[in-house]
């Protein structure tokens, strides 16, 4: 799957977003990155690298990683808008494209299973199994009557609807709908966490000024060169099947950019685990033969989570790493494999 972290060092580095012939992608690797000269010449010679970079907390994990491919970035743009091969990748229980996220049918599938609505009847302010806002915790109490025997369906239906009316709510509103979770003790506000993940990247309206101000503005500032897709999905996270709602921003540079393309994959809502997600890749062109195109693929995993404090915090944060790094570098694999075979 796929931060804000890779803005910053985008910014702050020779991988300028302006027209440069000839970038030295390496240099950004060494200087910024701290790359070794095995693991740059990996990277050359098609090998995924995956990084773990600092974080301001103990409930903040960012990964980096890189890989060289042979052939044209148009292709991975071409990958990433067809967000129907989400269904095929493993851990991915049901899909959904929401173009027209009012459309109840479009979330077929977008359901809790029997034991988060079990827990759900037990869920109180500051004490749930589920990420929620307070309104949503309320409107459950109010609601459902968790005697009827059909109580999966009705809560599953809320479920549908509310997401729906979210989802429609922030396709006018942006970041300012995104909510609070009051699922526990210390509530998490979400639009504000995610610009304070942003905060890492100080440096970026220098470089891609108009993408970055785009993911804190939208649906305000949309540049002429970007795209918005929705999906929804219900994946299977650790312990539990996650659902997630996720704006996916794709730009496009000119043809004499450095930065062939930009993807964001912004998460809205999970339902377990992530507070808050923003994965980011880059096309960084590497040659300036058309004829033997090539480029590299940059990408970070950015998120904020729960339970990461503490020993025991301490102990399932280094599983979450170690388990996530060994996944970005089978990802970057097999999206070499895929592209490179498709040319």
């Amino acid at each position: 799957m796929r931060t804000a972290a890779l803005l910053a060092l985008i910014a702050a580095t020779g991988l300028p977003a302006s027209s440069q012939p000839n970038p030295e992608p390496e240099k950004f690797f060494r200087q910024n990155v701290g790359l070794s000269q095995d693991q740059i010449a990996a990277i050359r010679n098609g090998q995924p690298v995956a990084k773990v970079l600092p974080s301001r907390r103990p409930g903040e994990i960012f990964l980096f990683g890189a890989i060289y491919i042979h052939t044209a970035p148009e292709k991975y743009f071409q990958y990433v808008r067809d967000l129907e091969r989400l269904r095929n990748l493993p851990g991915y229980l049901a899909l959904g494209v929401n173009n027209d996220p009012s459309q109840l049918v479009g979330w077929k599938g977008f359901s809790f299973d029997s034991d988060d609505i079990q827990s759900l009847k037990n869920c109180k302010l500051g004490d749930c199994q589920i990420q929620m806002p307070a309104s949503s915790i309320q409107e459950l109490r109010r609601s459902i009557d968790w005697s009827a025997p059909d109580v999966n369906e009705r809560v599953n239906q809320l479920l549908q609807q509310t997401a729906s009316q979210f989802l429609s709510a922030y396709k006018r509103q942006g970041n300012q709908v995104l909510g609070v979770y009051n699922d526990k003790r210390d509530p998490t506000e979400v639009a504000r966490q995610f610009a304070y993940m942003l905060s890492y990247v100080k440096a970026l309206p220098e470089r891609l000024p108009d993408f970055y101000n785009y993911l804190l503005s939208y649906p305000d500032k949309k540049p002429a060169n970007v795209d918005d897709a929705f999906y929804w999905a219900k994946v299977k996270f650790g312990l539990k099947p996650t659902l997630r709602i996720v704006h996916v921003l794709t730009m496009r540079g000119n043809p004499a950019d450095t930065v062939a393309y930009a993807v964001a994959e912004k998460q809205l809502y999970a339902s377990h685990y992530f507070e808050t997600a923003l994965d980011l890749s880059f096309c960084v062109r590497g040659s300036d033969d058309p004829n033997r195109p090539t480029f590299y693929l940059i990408m970070t995993m950015g998120s904020e989570q729960d339970g990461l404090t503490g020993v025991k915090g301490s102990i399932v944060r280094k599983v979450a790493v170690d388990r996530s790094t060994s996944s970005l570098r089978s990802v970057l694999t097999n999206i070499r494999n895929t592209l490179e075979r498709d040319k």
